[in-house]
């Protein structure tokens, strides 16, 4: 293997080997049907994964002109207009769906050069990041990169062994990640099984068993470290998960919790947009609300944290946001002054503890594969530009991973 950078390739992307790119499709609105081809969008691109919502479609009619601008199985997609720089691979398991023009398509139609995955750690790299940066810097759009301009951008490339090493090495990682999110996702439905068949007791207001926090209304100067501001795109399905959310300087959490400082066992919301989203604050986690957020404080006594999320994620809950939600002209909202006064939903006192106890296991399951994986991915992260650029050797990166991942 070439373990030297100086012996590696430097290319131009677009001349990097056999790789065919382009933009996503231009769909005109009367090619939209309630079916067929979905569209992906650039807030369902993730840093590493796609969480597909699919709220529009291409009638099957038209694949013609989509031509190649539908979805493969291994596909490298990056996110070029808005919010720019996020990159997944799509799964092997993945159904089709076509792209939207503010996403970026790469497709390795040959290995002679370069190997599909060796370039989804490189946008994942600050190699990629720097120059992208650059690009952006040099342009009216911020917030856009153009075709010709990524073409551009120069990767260095080992030999395809070395690039296969390096891929193994960081895949590792993100396996035993994949491991830990099957837990958590296992353990989450395993609790929710355990809300539908038990016995439920007359409705209580709010105020009876929780008090209500409003975050702030303005957002922070966000860091690279230190305390982490929340986002309610980190409102997942009941967990939290803190990589879609930034950090903010240590001087300035005083000021952003100020109103309250979320806590364990406080049951995180989005009020306006993503309505009925909600997670559990996990322990040992130093964070502020975000925007657009509010908690539930669970009143001692009266009910603990993890039976009073599932209670605001059941389907007597979600359908009373749904029923007492303001629909205005540019977002929707609970009205959180209200709020205390809305029924909810618990079991019966003779049950309440004992189904709490089960219930709060299962959440340090999830919460014990969350730390784990921030863990793996900081890894993953600090060795992805390493690795990329040659600073640290494959056999070195192996025995950190295997003390890591074991």
């Amino acid at each position: 293997m070439t373990q030297n950078p100086r012996q590696w390739t430097l290319k131009e992307l677009a001349l990097a080997g056999e790789i065919e790119f382009g933009d996503g499709y231009r769909t005109k609105r009367s090619e939209l049907g309630p079916s067929g081809f979905p569209i992906l969008r650039v807030a369902e691109v993730l840093d590493g994964k796609i969480s597909p919502v699919y709220s529009e479609f291409v009638r099957p009619e038209f694949r013609a002109s989509m031509k190649q601008k539908v979805a493969r199985p291994g596909d490298i997609v990056l996110t070029t207009k808005g919010t720019v720089g996020r990159v997944a691979m799509i799964p092997k398991e993945s159904a089709e769906f076509s792209y939207s023009p503010q996403v970026c398509y790469f497709r390795i139609t040959g290995e002679n050069q370069v190997i599909s995955k060796y370039l989804y750690y490189w946008f994942r790299s600050d190699a990629f990041r720097v120059q992208a940066a650059r690009l952006k810097g040099q342009t009216d759009m911020a917030d856009y990169l153009n075709l010709a301009d990524i073409g551009s951008l120069k990767v260095a490339l080992p030999d395809l062994q070395s690039q296969r090493a390096i891929t193994e090495v960081l895949g590792a990682l993100d396996k035993k990640i994949a491991v830990n999110e099957q837990i958590a996702e296992t353990a989450f439905t395993l609790a929710k099984a355990h809300m539908g068949v038990v016995e439920y007791a007359e409705p209580l207001c709010i105020s009876d068993v929780a008090d209500v926090f409003d975050g702030p209304h303005a957002t922070p100067k966000k860091t690279t470290e230190g305390p982490w501001f929340l986002s309610i795109s980190s409102l997942k399905g009941g967990v939290l998960d803190l990589a879609e959310s930034a950090h903010l300087a240590e001087e300035d959490f005083p000021r952003w919790t100020r109103r309250v400082q979320p806590s364990k066992g406080d049951v995180l919301f989005s009020y306006e947009t993503r309505l009925g989203e909600a997670a559990l604050m996990p322990p040992d986690v130093r964070a502020s609300l975000g925007r657009r957020m509010g908690l539930l404080r669970p009143k001692p006594g009266a009910v603990r944290g993890a039976l009073l999320l599932h209670a605001y994620l059941s389907p007597h809950f979600q359908e009373e946001i749904r029923r007492r939600t303001v629909h205005g002209a540019t977002v929707d909202r609970i009205p959180l002054k209200e709020m205390q006064t809305w029924p909810i939903t618990l079991p019966s006192a003779g049950v309440r503890e004992k189904l709490s106890d089960v219930l709060e296991t299962l959440h340090a399951s999830i919460e014990q594969a969350a730390l784990e994986n921030r863990t793996l991915a900081n890894l993953r992260d600090t060795l992805i530009p390493q690795l990329i650029t040659g600073k640290i050797r494959v056999k070195d990166a192996v025995r950190v991973v295997e003390d890591v991942a074991s």
